[in-house]
């Protein structure tokens, strides 16, 4: 049977269709929109990544002038806290931009090392200890490394701002015309902080710690580039056909193969196929998860790397991101020198960051034997301002390289503050003393 149309369905029908591409387009309209927002939101946050960095660079480098004048321990101590604030501050800066395909080593090793320099002299001048002149030579030389990355910074801002790129064409387009200039500037920054002093000193980024030979890659066997590759793309959690080989690796005690994928980039060691670390650059506007989330995640990451006997000790929320420390734990012993950092994105959960350097430096096998101080002994040392709450076994690193088997007592004070003392678990003596600080943000040790 045949069947037609009336003129008033035909009207009705074609009224319907335009109706269904109105709401289609309207719906495009907004679905644009939003991206549009999304991408003007990740290029704000570039933009103010580059120049939160240079202006870091500028202060770090006027509080090192100062420093090298400081003649009393208060004033150290003051502007040790502000070269530390400083410098967490340019690192929290570097790791939100895609560095990924560059080397940004010396950069992240100068920021590293200077707060902590001057935390160490600033310890020095608080036990009466005066600096020496090659110390105020070093800070003096940091201050010229500070003030060269400086003005280096604030240049590549120029040209950044200038060009007719968006920021993440730039940083996505290193080896092309548009983006070269992105590689140049950093590749001048790594070239011009070679220059920095070797800084030998108490402390975990001293030069002679950050050249020890890595203990679990020193003997072992050599992987291929495309085990590597598999092993990146694990850590990345992508598929291994989005992930690409760099031109170059990395040198040095610990050679590895250096990878990315779009906004990130993993290292893995020649020797051994560990994952050296992970970084991912995004930014997170956003928290849904609580800590305890993030935690969660974080051990399933582990997990799903094969990483065991990892105990969460402190953690971190800091932009929307929850950075978990972890210590090795065997036999009842927490190993404080074997530590790896897990950053778990608080809108979604992805992990954004994994270091595992200090766990591939100082991992091994131990045997410290049986304390020759019993616990009762020990906590005879224990002042009497303080009420002890817990205790158990630690290995604690001290001057840097040594490591000391102690006790570690977790105690309360009179004002509510929370401390943690360690007692030589050989000699009874009283190895070192950290304030526990518990906030909404965190739980540092201080």
């Amino acid at each position: 049977m045949k069947t037609t149309l009336s003129r008033r369905g035909v009207i009705r029908f074609a009224s319907f269709m335009i109706a269904i591409v109105a709401v289609l387009a309207a719906m495009n309209i907004i679905y644009m929109g939003r991206i549009k927002k999304l991408e003007n939101t990740v290029e704000s946050g570039y933009g103010s990544a580059v120049e939160n960095l240079a202006q870091s660079a500028d202060k770090i480098s006027a509080v090192l002038i100062k420093g090298s004048y400081a003649s009393s321990p208060s004033m150290m101590t003051r502007l040790s806290a502000e070269l530390c604030r400083e410098a967490a501050s340019a690192k929290a800066s570097l790791e939100s931009l895609p560095t990924y395909g560059m080397s940004v080593d010396n950069l992240e090793k100068f920021l590293s090392q200077v707060g902590n320099y001057a935390s160490s002299l600033s310890r020095k001048a608080s036990s009466g200890d005066e600096l020496s002149a090659d110390e105020i030579d070093n800070v003096k030389q940091l201050s010229l490394c500070a003030d060269r990355l400086s003005d280096d910074l604030w240049g590549l801002r120029t040209k950044i701002v200038t060009s007719d790129g968006r920021i993440s064409e730039l940083f996505s387009s290193l080896d092309s015309d548009l983006g070269s200039f992105v590689a140049d500037g950093f590749s001048g920054i790594e070239d011009n902080l070679a220059e920095m002093p070797k800084l030998i000193y108490d402390g975990p980024f001293s030069d002679h710690i950050l050249e020890r030979t890595p203990a679990m890659t020193s003997s072992a066997k050599e992987i291929t580039p495309e085990e590597a590759l598999k092993k990146a793309a694990s850590a990345l959690e992508e598929d291994p056909a989005r992930v690409t080989p760099c031109e170059a690796g990395e040198e040095g005690k610990m050679p590895a193969y250096c990878f990315y994928c779009e906004g990130g980039r993993c290292a893995v060691s020649k020797n051994g196929g560990y994952i050296i670390y992970c970084i991912k650059s995004r930014r997170v506007d956003s928290s849904s998860l609580r800590p305890d989330d993030a935690k969660s995640r974080a051990d399933e990451y582990l997990e799903s790397l094969g990483i065991e006997d990892m105990e969460s000790t402190y953690y971190e929320c800091y932009n929307n991101v929850c950075t978990v420390n972890y210590a090795y734990t065997a036999d009842g012993i927490t190993c404080y020198t074997d530590l790896i950092k897990v950053a778990v994105a608080l809108d979604d959960g992805e992990i954004l960051g994994f270091d595992a350097r200090g766990y591939l430096v100082n991992h091994r096998e131990r045997d410290f034997g049986e304390p020759l101080c019993t616990e009762d002994a020990a906590r005879e040392n224990i002042s009497k301002n303080l009420d002890v709450k817990s205790c158990r076994l630690a290995v604690i690193p001290t001057d840097a390289v040594e490591e000391k088997l102690c006790y570690e007592f977790r105690c309360s004070s009179d004002d509510g503050r929370n401390i943690l003392v360690y007692v030589n678990a050989m000699s009874g003596e009283e190895e070192d003393i950290l304030i526990l600080l518990e906030s909404e943000s965190g739980v540092l040790t201080v």
